[in-house]
């Protein structure tokens, strides 16, 4: 699902770094070596229809590299 990020993240927190994130093969063999870290967030976000809400969005991130694979995880009310 498309959508764009609006304004900040908000209440970041970090679920898991390297070892312990399930698909770290994957995200080093596609975007490369690095410290990755798998992050939640809330944000405002627009959808493709024009929505506006607030989610709950996860992603991976590594420094250097930037933030890969965002996606909603839940629309909050």
């Amino acid at each position: 699902m498309y959508f764009e990020i609006i304004g900040k993240i908000e209440n970041r927190e970090t679920i898991a770094v390297e070892g312990h994130i399930h698909d770290i093969m994957r995200l080093q063999k596609q975007f490369g070596k690095g410290r990755w870290k798998k992050v939640k967030g809330v944000a405002r976000i627009k959808l493709e229809t024009g929505k506006i809400c607030r989610a709950e969005i996860h992603w991976y991130e590594a420094h250097g590299i930037g933030k890969r694979k965002m996606k909603i995880k839940r629309f909050l009310g």
